[in-house]
């Protein structure tokens, strides 16, 4: 592997580790695994990847390897490219965006902005093409100096081999904890050797010492195996005291013993190794170019020789490359060397790069101590790359020196851009350090405002208190004094999201003050869909009517581009216009989709999936709210999204009477959501467990809950959904005594949300009436309620129908209440929710009328994902189509329908669509 290379020795006491790695190997033929091993310096990771690449060699697997060498983090997909380097040709066999994405990300092109599960994507398809021929194993050694999104893109990949005949093993340092160790991958801890282990190692290795030396060899070795072998030689050059006294951390100790070996070589052969140390390009020709620049002549490759025969390195004549024989010895290089020395070796680099200007650029910034606006500005042109690339993380380490090094009237416009990057990276930790910086700085208002927005962004002031909106009103406005009016938009959007997600409601001020805006803006007839979404948010109620007027006449958004459907299904949901919200962000999903940009996919899937539940889309819903939580996790997004998701899901689990499930979501839900301070998912979390306190017949539970959400001293309260559950409150007060009170609250909704026909406020407003109203009139109530346009409200139609029939055979319309009874249970059937369909069946047994319990359908088996692949094959997508729009290899798609056919009783993708529609199952 290039960059290091662990001497070759016995594998002594590994007997456990190398069983394991060889099971792995053998069994890679029937499913993709990943595992990590972890330890101290010199206890053997590198020994035991060579040990399973010489056994994977010998099974005929294809090696793909990279290693992560110090200097070379700053370097976007630096990792990657390496371990890609054999296979690179087969990139264009890979579908157009993935080839271009790739090729981006390697600097090939700078026509595309890839994002960066798109290059994941790539890489991963890359790899399975690869192991389709024969198993591939890849070996990442050093993973702890690896830049970012490389590690990022081999997390990705671990997740997803497990239908890939691929082995991923990964070697990290201890004291790395960060890398890969929030990925739950599996992990093999490598221990010291045992007294025994130790002792033979030793004696292989060093068969003539003396007792004395052998007794403090091991002792201080201590288990470690690189210890062992290295402190013999280390004492007999310098005597025992030559790596440290025993008091000394053993890691620094074997530093100087390599450190001691490397001052006996000539000073030439020292400032070549400086260099050799001081870059990641194993290849000698710019080492030889960049010494001969230290050196003031040139130099020949026989200078490197007596490094080569003292062990420190490897040279390899024929492939003109320099390895170190391990990461310690180039670390004791480093370590050993002045300052001066360090900084000289990187601008002699630095000097020799032109026609690399990344590496050229991090080599300035590593020679110098003061400042250099011109290196700054190197920086951030390389910034600029890294982040065209898709290489964020690289990109906001770059700003980050360059703010540093750069001239004091550029540095907060630097770190606010920096800080910008981290927001949409997710790496919430790096937005803190740099707005800790920022804060150092003397700002000016549009400055001022920048911070404001990243803090917003990041959600670090979840207070609902007005203080903080007039802080982010303010800084609006000193946007849009200086004209910065993309800014000014931001923070409109943000200040009002703030809203809705806190369930807060602005002061007079405040609302006076964002009104003037949006008549400036344009109000809902604006062309910008920002603005139109801030006009939404900013009254959802009283905005209603203008807001459903505009999302009516788009026709589906089905012309519209992904950001602006998504501005516009977000307007619907919070004005209640769930249907055409749904259908705005399944546009907006696609296109993202489409698009490569899964990273904006978090916040339309779980909004989705709220009005998917409560439209009674529970498929819908469930997939959308598990893929939302997916990503939550692996892109780091903001844990409001994952409270959110939970909440949609235990509004399904209600309908569907799974009462357990609802109220464990709910309360995980809660957790999130309670500590950020995102009532929203509170309140829908509410909502679940009014529903499922409904269907379980504790009727007290569920008023309770209910007026939770009306209470603005309740967790649960919210301004605007607590008017969604206005018919569950009705229906539970008409079985606890409460009818007075649940109609001063029927009245309150009326006053606050008028009757915006179209708007499920609406469609509640009126079942509330007819459950509330004096009883005489409950049928017409009814019937008025049912006569609206209900085909995309299915589980509303089913409940009132429920309600209706019921009415009937009280009233003794016995005839009539059946067929009204036979739909709603036909209905609550199709969707799941089988205790809404037992309580129809009830009332039909009433009526003298048998009916059987619904016969579970097929479809039921399938989990979120299989039923998501299973829609998209019945859409008549590939295998490969589909892994794009879901981030899956083709392969593990294959898999995934390999077990649905069974579990839906057919045998080709002809059948799925019969076998997923939700038709109710016929009935005596």
């Amino acid at each position: 592997m290039p960059g290091t290379r662990e001497v070759a020795v016995p594998l002594v006491g590994r007997d456990e580790e190398r069983h394991l790695l060889e099971s792995l190997i053998a069994a890679v033929d029937t499913r993709g695994e990943a595992m990590v091993l972890r330890g101290e310096p010199g206890i053997g990771k590198s020994r035991l990847l060579s040990e399973a690449v010489r056994t994977a060699q010998e099974r005929g697997l294809r090696i793909l390897t990279t290693v992560g060498v110090q200097s070379e983090a700053h370097l976007p997909y630096a990792g990657l490219h390496q371990l890609l380097r054999p296979v690179r040709r087969r990139v264009s066999t890979l579908p157009p965006l993935q080839h271009a994405a790739l090729d981006a990300a390697f600097g090939l092109r700078d026509d595309v902005e890839p994002e960066p599960f798109r290059i994941a994507l790539a890489a991963l398809d890359l790899l399975s093409e690869v192991a389709g021929e024969r198993p591939v194993l890849v070996v990442v050694d050093d993973a702890q100096w690896l830049d970012r999104p490389t590690v990022d893109v081999l997390a990705f990949l671990a997740r997803r081999i497990e239908a890939d005949p691929i082995l991923l093993l990964v070697a990290i340092r201890d004291g790395y904890g960060a890398v890969l160790g929030d990925f739950g991958l599996p992990e093999q801890r490598l221990q010291r050797l045992d007294e025994a282990a130790a002792a033979e190692l030793l004696d292989q290795s060093a068969p003539s010492l003396a007792a004395p030396v052998r007794t403090r060899v091991l002792r201080e070795a201590a288990g470690n195996p690189l210890a062992v072998l290295e402190l013999p030689a280390a004492w007999r050059t310098g005597g025992p005291e030559a790596a440290g006294a025993d008091t000394v951390p053993l890691t620094d100790r074997l530093e100087r013993a390599f450190a001691g070996r490397v001052a006996e070589l000539p000073d030439l052969t020292r400032r070549l190794l400086l260099v050799a140390a001081s870059t990641d390009d194993a290849a000698v020709g710019p080492m030889l170019r960049a010494g001969g620049v230290m050196a003031q002549a040139d130099i020949e490759l026989d200078a490197i020789a007596p490094a080569d025969e003292a062990g420190i390195v490897t040279v390899d004549a024929h492939a003109h490359t320099l390895v170190f024989r391990h990461p310690l010895v180039r670390s004791a290089v480093l370590q050993s060397a002045s300052l001066a020395d360090r900084q000289r070796a990187h601008h002699a680099l630095a000097s020799v790069l032109d026609d690399e200007p990344d590496r050229r650029a991090w080599h300035h910034a590593a020679s110098l101590t003061g400042e250099d606006e011109q290196v700054a500005v190197e920086l951030e042109q390389a910034a600029e790359r890294a982040r065209h690339r898709g290489a964020l993380a690289v990109a906001v380490t770059a700003l980050t020196r360059a703010a540093e090094l750069g001239r004091s009237s550029g540095r907060a416009r630097r770190l606010l851009t920096a800080a910008v990057l981290a927001v949409e990276l997710g790496r919430w930790d790096l937005v803190r350090e740099v707005l800790i910086e920022v804060e150092r700085l003397p700002l000016n208002a549009l400055e001022r405002a920048r911070v404001i927005y990243v803090e917003e962004m990041g959600f670090f002031y979840p207070s609902r208190g007005h203080d903080r909106d007039a802080v982010i009103l303010e800084a609006a406005e000193h946007a849009q004094a200086a004209g910065d009016t993309a800014l000014w938009l931001e923070l409109l959007w943000l200040l009002v999201s703030r809203m809705w997600w806190f369930g807060a409601e602005p002061g007079h001020a405040t609302r006076r003050r964002i009104g003037a805006s949006l008549r400036e803006l344009g109000g809902a007839e604006a062309e910008n869909p920002l603005v139109f979404a801030i006009y939404a948010f900013a009254d959802p109620l009283g905005h209603a009517a203008a807001v459903l007027d505009r999302l009516q006449r788009l026709d589906g958004g089905r012309k519209l581009d992904p950001d602006a459907a998504q501005y516009f299904g977000l307007s619907a949901l919070v004005v209640g216009a769930f249907d055409l919200g749904s259908d705005l962000l399944a546009v907006a999903v696609d296109g993202l989709r489409r698009q490569g940009r899964p990273g904006r996919l978090c916040r339309p899937l779980v909004s989705r999936a709220l009005m998917a539940a409560r439209l009674g889309e529970a498929d819908s819903a469930i997939t959308a709210a598990e893929e939302g939580s997916r990503i939550v996790e692996e892109m780091r997004e903001p844990v409001w999204a994952l409270a959110a998701a939970n909440a949609s899901m235990a509004l399904v689990a209600a309908m569907r009477g799974e009462e357990r499930a609802a109220d464990e979501l709910a309360a995980r839900a809660n957790v999130v959501a309670e500590a950020t301070g995102a009532r929203h998912a509170v309140a829908n979390a509410q909502s679940g467990r009014v529903l499922a306190a409904l269907v379980a017949g504790r009727f007290d539970d569920a008023y309770r809950y209910a007026e939770g959400l009306f209470d603005p001293g309740d967790p649960a309260y919210h301004p605007v959904m607590s008017t969604w559950v206005i018919a569950d409150l009705a229906e539970a007060a008409s079985h606890v005594d409460e009818l007075a009170a649940a109609r001063r609250r029927v009245a309150e909704v009326e006053a606050r949300a008028g009757d915006r026909s179209g708007t499920w406020v609406a469609l509640a407003l009126a079942h509330a009436r007819a459950l509330v109203g004096e009883p005489e009139m409950a049928g017409a109530q009814l019937e008025r309620a049912l006569a609206s346009d209900l085909r995309r409200w299915p589980f509303h139609r089913a409940r009132l129908q429920l309600a209706y029939g019921r009415w009937l055979r009280r009233e003794r319309r016995v005839a009539e209440s059946r067929a009204v009874l036979r739909t709603a249970r036909d209905t609550f059937d199709a969707l799941g929710c089988a205790p809404w369909g037992d309580q129809a069946r009830q009332e039909l047994r009433a009526s003298g009328e048998r009916s059987r319990r619904r016969v579970p359908a097929a479809r039921d088996q399938l989990t979120a994902q299989e039923l998501q692949i299973a829609q998209f094959a019945a859409e008549g997508l590939s295998n490969r189509e589909i892994g794009q729009r879901l981030y899956l290899s083709h392969r593990t798609v294959s898999t995934h329908l390999y077990r649905i056919f069974p579990k839906l009783g057919i045998s080709s993708r002809a059948e799925l669509g019969a076998a997923l529609s939700p038709v109710a199952e016929p009935r005596t």
